[in-house]
């Protein structure tokens, strides 16, 4: 097989991995990743029940692959925000929230199965991959915060890391659910003003 055709088949792959991914998204959402089933997730994608054994060989595997996607994909995007000129390292901070409040106000489905589905005892190693992935950014740019002098000195950066992801993706989940016409820079304003009032030395 020629690397052109390759190519046109392992990006047929990609696309149908990613329907597949925001079905089971949008399900596990819905209803819980227990009553979520592989038919279910076969139809809202609109593929054939074995395309998603095909891909994945179990609905356990395919929900794992879906948690390292999203992850991924928002441990970039929180990178990218955190490279981004800012005045301070509290700036990057705000950047950071800025980012998650996004990428959950595109992704809603996804914020709302971390919440619920993430820290079950099963997806150990998923939560092993948010906290070096995802947290640990928060956690680099708090800890400038305080090498810079804009946070006191031995703060807890690990645990403010968590609770400042946690704070963001409840707001963000609960914006979508009962606040969907509030714009994102009007919650992130708010998250703003309340986390410098709280750590600011």
């Amino acid at each position: 097989m020629s690397g052109r055709g390759d190519g046109a088949t392992g990006g047929r792959r990609a696309e149908t991995r990613q329907r597949l991914y925001r079905a089971a998204a949008e399900l596990i959402a819905e209803q819980g990743f227990a009553a979520t089933t592989v038919d279910a997730i076969a139809e809202r994608a609109g593929v054939a029940k074995g395309t998603v054994f095909y891909n994945f060989g179990s609905k356990e595997a395919l929900f794992a692959g879906l948690l390292d996607h999203g992850i991924e994909r928002l441990a970039d995007a929180l990178a990218e925000a955190a490279r981004a000129p800012a005045a301070s390292p509290v700036a990057v901070l705000d950047a950071l929230m800025l980012a998650q409040l996004r990428f959950f106000d595109e992704y809603g489905p996804f914020a709302r199965v971390l919440l619920a589905e993430l820290w079950r005892a099963a997806w150990q190693d998923a939560i092993l991959r948010l906290r070096t992935s995802v947290l640990a950014v928060y956690e680099r740019v708090l800890a400038d915060a305080v090498a810079a002098g804009e946070l006191r000195p031995g703060f807890d950066t690990g645990t403010a890391a968590t609770a400042v992801f946690g704070m963001v993706l409840t707001v963000a989940i609960e914006r979508r659910a009962l606040h969907p016409g509030q714009p994102v820079e009007d919650v992130h304003a708010t998250l703003a003003e309340l986390v410098h009032r709280r750590i600011s030395p």
